[in-house]
């Protein structure tokens, strides 16, 4: 497709043509006339380029005329603009001497882009250059910016990711003002790529002559989004700028999913003729509708991952329906399609695409869902070597931030150092960048703001947009001048001296590193189920495979280095330490906080967006205490772990003072959010698990998740007075859990959960040892090899709600191997609807022994009162009974082992 590949960025270009200088002014400050020569047949967007140089040529004094002409008027400055059709995409050169500049470009984009970067080096010296020999180029093809059009929570009757266009949900969708200052910050910035993400926006963008039941919003609103996606594309078109529409698979509008009693999504689902049918003439009739807009396709999450599903998809139902929409059309171009390589074997599925469709591009996540590491390793940066090695272009995704939100980050140096390990760690030649923080709510920020008002975030997070876009643009820069760079900027920013402006740069660089060290060293996953800013448990850091370890962020989002359980193994056997540490970055990163407070106290005078200066000089006191409440609890966890080696009681009173300065820095944190803030994370539901899990907005600031955190100082304080006094193991009161009345549908066997209980009708297998709690529950006796082979489902009936407990097997294999006998345990990282039952924690961990087989953590499904059905993928799990809804199912690890009992911690904090 012609000129998809094009645009711009910096925060938004004031079009001053609309007000001409009186007689008097203009007889003041005319520095003489300028033509600008243009082809006599220009595209749009080199119209656009050619009026945003008229615009500075204006403001800095000049008589400006356009005309096309190939020849040099008499007596004045002539400025030829240009297209060669000649050189690398969106390249282009300006030659300048006396009166005459010529700006020429590859291609439209390339010509767009000398003329805004004529235009800027005329508002910088106040006049054209009169000697000038200047050429430039992109290093990375695609520099784009996501926009969720998703929300912080779900709408009534629909799941993750299921979002109508609609001005209801939607406001801003429609502000057109908004769009225009949207896109004129990307061109400034030079971004040529703009994502919307969406799980299904089919049905509020096209209608179907076989499914016109489909269409998911009422008339008005389905002309009210025709007119925006025309409007937004063509703006965008004259920018230089892709829009790019996302979707998820396998998930369909709600009234199709009711006319056809259907879910609109269901992970365990087969590929239905019907769903197939219906989403191949969606993609279809917006390839007729759009032609100019590319499809992003995420396999994963709401279809089966990895697997020959997703092959048979994207080849059997997506590439064919884009090439119905061509054939519609009459054109052979091929559209392009993104492919997100996300819970999804992308290599394999590029294989198999590539021979049917060549317009293919591959993304996926730069750290996960977080950032971590400028340099990723291991199996992470072998997925993306991989996809990069295709011949098609690589996309590295800058993903939610979980981390970083809700506070600023605009640290240049680490996201300098990012791009730098994109290009050469990683082999991706685009960017694909997520929001900084708040994604879930655009156009918003999370501050709280005196009178109720908002913050956009492009105008709030100014500096991330233009770090990222312009390393994109360039990455291997000279670290001093781009230091002089930033300085200018912020003096820029805030009315203040370059010295200060450096200061405000120090500030922003020590901010930087705290969040990325904390979660890297202290982390439990690189996904959204975790918000950094809010703390974690002691049971967190003492014990995290409990709550489900993502150890990815460990072996590939992380320099090589140790956890708290690693340091404090090593510590205690007298083994030497590898790498970053966890004592090294609890070190490190109080001494950036302090760095950051001291570096913003010595600005005074500060004559622009003075309340924004105020609101960083609070980030970054935030920053400070964040770092040191995580520093002192990571130091009380190391005594905590000692105790599991030395039972010394006097390991656990070193850890109290320690614990009680973490709750104390935490308080701090809680007074400095409060009224700054509205909340830490923007996605506020049930995927949030850590530290508290999130439900309906819940566990969202600093002050309700306090009191967790000083609950637990309190138990542990009260635990070690009793262990003074009288000493004990740590022993827990065991309550038997009762098996429930159900009545499971066909000829299911059941057994015993106990020593020598056999959980597989044709194997040997048997238990040696369960938790107690599981001793004398009901299990359901299944074929091994035929849950292996196909997806398990069981239909039961119950009078009263219930509980099913579900054995996980926890297998140590590497990242991204294909695991053909064990089903992988719910995982938010790669399942949004991981915990839809309420399956997502692990209740029990290590909680029963089968010799010869994985370690076993037990996760329990929540059914209401009728007829159910488990569904689960293909896999082998334990299926270890059913209990009332309302039993105490303790949550523990209760450390079996084939090669013995370990032991565990946890209950001096629960």
């Amino acid at each position: 497709m012609k000129g998809l590949l094009t645009g711009i960025l910096l925060i938004a270009i004031v079009n001053l043509s609309a007000a001409p200088l009186g007689s008097h002014e203009l007889k003041q400050t005319a520095k003489g006339k300028v033509t600008i020569g243009i082809p006599a047949i220009a595209t749009e967007r080199v119209k656009f380029g050619t009026g945003q140089l008229k615009n500075a040529l204006v403001a800095a004094g000049y008589t400006v005329s356009i005309r096309s002409s190939a020849v040099k008027p008499a007596g004045e400055s002539w400025v030829r603009i240009f297209t060669s059709g000649k050189g690398r995409k969106e390249s282009f050169s300006i030659e300048a001497a006396d009166k005459n500049i010529t700006v020429t470009g590859a291609d439209a984009t390339g010509t767009l882009y000398g003329c805004l970067e004529l235009a800027d080096r005329i508002r910088a010296g106040g006049a054209l250059p009169q000697s000038l020999s200047f050429s430039d180029a992109p290093e990375m093809v695609l520099r784009g910016e996501c926009i969720g059009v998703q929300k912080p929570y779900y709408l009534p009757g629909h799941n993750v990711y299921e979002y109508p266009y609609t001005p209801q949900t939607f406001p801003w969708l429609y502000d057109k003002k908004l769009w225009i200052q949207v896109l004129d910050s990307m061109v400034h910035n030079r971004m040529n790529s703009l994502y919307l993400w969406n799980g299904h926006p089919f049905a509020s963008l096209v209608k179907l002559k076989d499914y016109p039941y489909a269409v998911e919003v009422d008339e008005a609103t389905f002309k009210k989004n025709e007119e925006l996606y025309r409007f937004l594309t063509t703006e965008a078109d004259k920018r230089g700028i892709w829009v790019i529409q996302m979707f998820y698979n396998i998930i369909v509008s709600k009234p199709f999913a009711e006319k056809n009693h259907l879910k609109t999504q269901e992970r365990e689902r087969p590929i239905l003729p019907i769903i197939a049918d219906y989403t191949r003439k969606s993609i279809a009739a917006f390839v007729e509708k759009y032609p100019n807009v590319g499809l992003m396709v995420c396999l994963g999450e709401a279809m089966e991952g990895i697997g020959n599903d997703d092959i048979e998809w994207f080849t059997k139902t997506i590439i064919p329906g884009v090439r119905d929409g061509m054939k519609a059309l009459g054109i052979k171009e091929e559209p392009p399609i993104v492919l997100r390589a996300h819970d999804t074997d992308a290599p394999s599925v590029m294989k198999a695409a590539l021979p049917l469709y060549k317009n293919l591009y591959t993304e996926a996540k730069f750290n996960g869902e977080a950032l971590t590491v400028p340099r990723p390793r291991g199996a992470w940066a072998q997925l993306h070597q991989t996809l990069s090695r295709l011949g098609s272009v690589h996309i590295a995704n800058v993903h939610i931030l979980a981390n970083l939100e809700p506070f600023r980050y605009g640290s240049p140096d680490f996201i300098q150092q990012s791009v730098v390990g994109m290009n050469e760690v990683l082999g991706a030649h685009a960017l694909h960048l997520y929001p900084e923080s708040s994604y879930w709510d655009w156009p918003y920020s999370a501050d709280s703001v005196k009178g109720g008002k908002r913050l956009l975030q492009i105008e709030r997070d100014w500096i991330w947009y233009k770090a990222w876009s312009r390393y994109a643009w360039q990455s291997n820069r000279n670290r001093q001048e781009e230091m002089d760079y930033w300085s200018r900027s912020m003096a820029e920013q805030f009315g203040i001296s370059r010295e200060k402006g450096a200061s405000i740069l120090e500030a922003y660089e020590a901010m930087g590193q705290i969040a990325p060290k904390l979660l890297r060293r202290f982390g439990i996953t690189d996904g959204n189920r975790q918000t950094l800013t809010l703390g974690m448990l002691m049971t967190q850091l003492i014990n995290p495979y409990r709550y489900g370890l993502f150890t990815l962020l460990y072996e590939g989002e992380s320099p090589e280095g140790e956890m708290l359980i690693d340091y404090a193994d090593k510590e205690w056997k007298g083994i030497a330490h590898h790498g970053e540490t966890p004592v090294q970055i609890a070190r490190e990163v109080r001494a950036h906080g302090d760095a950051a407070v001291k570096a913003l106290m010595q600005i005074q005078g500060v004559t622009k967006n003075s309340a924004e200066f105020a609101r960083i000089e609070n980030d970054a006191a935030c920053y400070r205490a964040l770092a040191y409440h995580y520093a002192a609890k990571a130091e009380a966890a190391l005594w905590v772990l000692r105790y599991k080696y030395s039972d010394d009681i006097k390991d656990l009173e070193k850890a109290l003072p320690l614990l009680k300065e973490s709750v104390d820095w935490y308080k701090k944190l809680v007074s400095l959010t409060k009224g700054t803030y509205l909340y830490a994370n923007s996605m506020q539901t049930q995927q949030r698990k850590i530290p508290i899990r999130g439900v309906d907005g819940t566990f969202k600031t600093w002050a309700e998740v306090l009191v967790p955190f000083e609950q637990e100082l309190d138990h542990f304080a009260r635990t070690l007075d009793s262990l003074k006094t009288a000493p004990v193991t740590g022993r827990r009161e065991v309550i038997p859990l009762k098996n429930a009345a159900v009545t499971i549908e066909g000829n299911a066997q059941r057994f015993t959960v106990d020593s020598l209980g056999r959980p597989y009708t044709d194997s040997l297998w048997s238990i040696r040892s369960a938790a107690p709690e599981l001793r004398g529950l009901n299990g359901v006796r299944m074929p091994f090899r035929q849950q292996v082979e196909n997806p398990l489902s069981i239909t039961f009936t119950n009078a009263q709600p219930v509980k099913v407990l579900v054995g996980f097997f926890q297998p140590r294999k590497a990242a991204f191997a294909k695991d053909t006998l064990f089903l992988k345990a719910p995982e938010l990282e790669t399942n949004a609807l991981a915990n839809d039952y309420g399956q997502a924690e692990t209740k029990i961990a290590n909680a029963l022994v089968l010799p010869g087989m994985p370690q076993v953590h037990i996760h329990s499904y929540d059914f209401k009162a009728g007829t159910n059905t488990l569904k689960l993928e293909k896999g082998a799990v334990l299926i270890l009974g059913f209990i009332d809804a309302g039993s105490n199912l303790p949550v523990y690890d209760a450390g079996l082992y084939e090669s013995g009992n370990k032991k565990q911690v946890d209950w001096l904090f629960e």
